[in-house]
């Protein structure tokens, strides 16, 4: 068997069509969702938190959600920009779950922001 039949020459017209840009843009996609609904999770599981690293985890998704002037790719901004989520939309939403949650009313809301995402 001859090997350079193995290698794959990166200018190869067939490689490249192979690599469809819908297949790429739907596992960003999928990337993005994830990253939001681990965030959501994250946020929503451990708002009450009393253990260290729980609060720490709650934190990190509330600080990520209410940044309005970071440039990554994958701040919350560019996240919802991208799966055409109105981000004021779901932040608002978010701290009025947390709101009710503190309070001990959080059934409806879950309900809601549940219902809004899919």
């Amino acid at each position: 068997m001859d090997i350079e039949l193995l290698i794959a020459e990166p200018t190869d017209d067939g490689i490249i069509e192979d690599l469809s840009k819908t297949n790429i843009r739907e596992g960003e996609k999928r990337l993005m969702l994830a990253l939001l609904e681990n965030a959501i999770e994250d946020f929503q599981k451990y708002a009450l938190a009393n253990d260290t690293v729980e609060k720490e985890l709650f934190q990190e998704a509330e600080v990520w959600f209410l940044a309005v002037d970071n440039d990554s790719l994958f701040s919350f901004e560019n996240i919802c920009e991208y799966l055409q989520i109105n981000s004021n939309y779901l932040r608002q939403g978010l701290l009025r779950w947390k709101t009710a949650r503190r309070k001990g009313h959080p059934n409806k809301l879950t309900a809601s922001l549940k219902s809004g995402l899919r």
